[in-house]
């Protein structure tokens, strides 16, 4: 590589707007691929550049060689060389016209391909959020799966084509060991806590909500004794004879008892999952979560996403979804909120939240006029090789991902109060790529409709 190559690189890099790129590329694996095409492009025009030079050396070497055949020759009777006219006039020509030309072409610059499709592509590159990030993100994992330092370094994760990364122990243990100092505090105090609320009186087997998160999203500590799993069945569905499935009922399955949480098994295509992520894919940005301070939506470190919202009326297929969730729920979809896409990246996640707006936060919905979140409905669209769960920890239940189901379950009582055993979580993303897509139905236009209740749906 030449030093002027070095150096323009250098002023490209210092001199490109930061405003060109686009933060947030961890936030969704989705998009992260396209960084895979952007490097193999790269890449490729690396190799015609080193293929340039390569063949420009190759010039410049038989010049050499042909020039010191030439003076070898010459140097051994230098008068009697250029005594013969034809070698006299040849001596002329090179040194006025060859050489010039050997100049040229040693000057010539072959990196202006590779440069001018680097600067075109560097406006899309990950910057410092995006790497920091992804770090964060891998500590996140560590502490959740409660993976040791050398295991998640080598990347023996349960993914055996997973490329190994041996080279980063050291940097792991220089990470974890910085995240210790900043958590020691932090740990005092949950211990404080413990001992404040043993005085209190509190269970002994009482774990904060944050301990019992991850250990759901691990697979351990659900909550679900023999007796209560015999009450558990799988069923057709048919949406209160809904002629669209009388003949065709819907799979269902009961995932938990209290909150009711229903799994439809085959309720969206690997075809209309495609639609929906080609439709998703362009508008996807950093999701975003209500501020209960100020009322408007703003990012957050506990919610690592990316998403987009699908009207019906852009597409039929995202019609034909909405209209299907309708007929099997009984609840009235022109008040809901529009499809949110999302999309987990690098130990995506969603920590545990409501759905529904509680007494405190009066005015979360007030812009769409539609009352609070009645019901959630949330499509699987892609499966999850490690990781990736949905979590309740106040009730213990665990939610596993699947291609082509939704899990379905009521936010709101009969009284219009909020079900506080609905608070859940998207557990970190382990391995693999997480699309979902979710569809928050409003109390709004319930009031004149025979929705189908979780007990109806036994």
């Amino acid at each position: 590589m030449t030093s002027k190559m070095i150096r323009y690189i250098l002023i490209v890099g210092i001199l490109l707007p930061q405003s060109l790129a686009h933060p947030g590329f961890f936030t969704s694996i989705g998009q992260m691929t396209d960084l895979i095409h952007t490097e193999k492009d790269l890449v490729t025009s690396l190799k015609d550049y080193i293929k340039a030079e390569e063949d420009k050396l190759e010039q410049i070497k038989k010049w050499a060689e042909k020039l010191d055949r030439l003076t070898s020759t010459a140097t051994k009777d230098p008068e009697g060389f250029v005594g013969h006219p034809v070698n006299a006039f040849k001596l002329m020509k090179r040194l006025n016209t060859e050489w010039s030309e050997l100049e040229n072409l040693v000057l010539k610059d072959m990196s202006d391909g590779f440069i001018s499709n680097l600067t075109i592509q560097r406006q899309y590159f990950p910057n410092d959020e995006d790497q920091v990030g992804a770090a964060k993100a891998l500590l996140r994992l560590q502490d959740t799966y409660n993976l040791d330092t050398d295991t998640i370094s080598k990347g023996n994760l349960p993914d055996p084509d997973h490329q190994r990364a041996n080279g980063n122990l050291k940097y792991f243990e220089y990470i974890m060991a910085k995240e210790k100092d900043a958590n020691k505090s932090a740990s005092d105090d949950q211990s404080d806590q413990k001992t404040t609320l043993k005085k209190k009186g509190v269970a002994a087997d009482y774990l904060p909500e944050r301990q019992k998160y991850e250990m759901l999203c691990r697979g351990e500590g659900i909550k679900m004794t023999p007796r209560r799993q015999k009450k558990l069945f799988c069923r057709y569905h048919d949406g209160n004879r809904n002629p669209k499935f009388i003949l065709a009922p819907a799979k269902q399955e009961d995932e938990w008892d209290k909150p009711r949480i229903i799994r439809f098994h085959d309720i969206i295509s690997d075809a209309e999952i495609e639609i929906v992520k080609d439709l998703a894919k362009p508008r996807l940005s950093r999701a975003t979560v209500h501020d209960p301070e100020t009322g408007k939506l703003t990012t957050a470190q506990y919610r690592v996403s990316k998403s987009a919202w699908l009207s019906g009326y852009e597409n039929p297929v995202v019609s034909r979804i909405n209209m299907r969730i309708q007929d099997l729920t009984g609840l009235d979809v022109s008040t809901a909120e529009e499809l949110q896409v999302a999309n987990y990246g690098v130990g995506g996640q969603y920590e545990p939240h409501f759905d529904f707006a509680r007494k405190d936060e009066p005015d979360a919905f007030k812009e769409l006029g539609t009352g609070n979140r009645i019901a959630t409905w949330l499509f699987y669209m892609s499966d999850v090789s490690a990781g990736g769960a949905t979590v309740f920890p106040e009730v213990g239940a665990s939610v596993w991902p699947k291609k082509g189901t939704a899990v379905f379950w009521y936010n709101l009582f009969a009284s219009g109060e909020g079900d506080y055993s609905t608070r859940h979580a998207a557990c970190p993303v382990l391995v693999g790529n997480k699309w979902v897509s979710n569809k928050w139905l409003h109390e709004r236009g319930q009031e004149f409709r025979r929705p189908c209740t979780l007990s109806e749906l036994e």
